[in-house]
């Protein structure tokens, strides 16, 4: 292999001298990461939540709006996992539907949210002065305002619909992610490699995009990680209200409004719906706190 510069050829042996070190980086979080028991338990319960809610066809006996009247409020039996709601719907068909709409959102939301702010952040961060006095003055207008009440504000604003929700949840959450990436990208822009990358001639752009994000995105991928229990409660909220995803559309909120009139007399109806949401974000929660040690530099050994 021939370079036609010193300066090419430094700069490919420091680009495979990064992909190296990374993966051995993420070997070494991986292995953390299996020592960790109660992550490992939620990282499983997510897994399994996912390949239930993604396949759902598969695991559904019947189709989730099918109504069959003469089997109203039948408790959970072989024929019905879950039992049937007040139309004669199999709730185990609604609750894997619903699932599906929940767990979508929320990625939707967590992924405007922290890419928005990763990229207000990373700006902030690094140029400083007035350009950080500007973005972080914005978001800290926004960030005064409460998130539910904001999220609600979006919501009645828009519409109902999955889109609409996630975007009203995600405004929310941009402020949070703005100053983890901010005052990441800030301790990082001092260290030597980033000064190296100046002197190869980097533009600021291939700077931060290129050498410093990937290197501060860990804990913004722990916040989003937790956030996702945070964002299904906040749809569950939304949807239960009336603000959120709308009947005949199955999603867990929506299911508890629709069934908290029959509370007293069919506990299937409510007891199912909360176990799901109250599994979920518990499994997110574990799973958000073992990626939290498994990235801890501090707790390598």
């Amino acid at each position: 292999m021939f370079f036609k510069t010193k300066k090419q050829k430094e700069k490919i042996v420091q680009d495979l001298a990064d992909v190296s070190r990374r993966k051995s980086q993420w070997g070494d979080i991986w292995k953390r990461m299996l020592r960790n028991k109660l992550g490992m338990l939620g990282m499983g319960i997510v897994l399994v939540l996912i390949i239930l809610v993604v396949f759902a066809p598969l695991f559904a006996k019947y189709p989730y709006d099918l109504q069959q009247f003469d089997n109203r409020f039948e408790y959970p039996s072989k024929e019905f996992f879950m039992g049937t709601d007040n139309f004669g719907r199999d709730l185990w068909s609604r609750m894997l539907y619903g699932g599906r709409i929940s767990l979508l959102i929320s990625f939707m939301a967590v992924c405007i949210s922290g890419g928005t702010g990763a990229i207000l952040g990373s700006i902030a961060g690094y140029f400083g002065g007035k350009v950080d006095i500007g973005i972080m003055r914005v978001l800290d207008v926004l960030n005064s305002i409460p998130g539910l009440l904001l999220a609600m504000s979006i919501a009645a604003a828009l519409g109902s619909g999955p889109q609409n929700t996630a975007l009203a949840i995600s405004i929310s959450g941009i402020p949070g992610s703005s100053r983890i990436m901010r005052s990441n990208v800030m301790s990082i822009k001092s260290n030597e490699f980033v000064e190296a990358a100046k002197a190869t001639g980097s533009k600021n752009l291939r700077l931060i995009f290129r050498h410093i994000v990937p290197n501060a995105m860990a804990p913004l991928l722990v916040s989003t990680t937790l956030g996702i229990g945070g964002n299904i409660m906040a749809i569950t909220g939304l949807s239960f209200i009336g603000l959120g995803v709308q009947p005949p559309t199955p999603e867990w909120g929506s299911i508890l409004a629709a069934g908290r009139q029959f509370i007293r007399d069919f506990w299937p109806i409510i007891v199912f719906p909360s176990s799901c949401i109250i599994l979920t974000v518990f499994g997110f929660n574990l799973f958000g706190d073992g990626l939290r040690d498994a990235l801890d530099p501090r707790l390598k050994d």
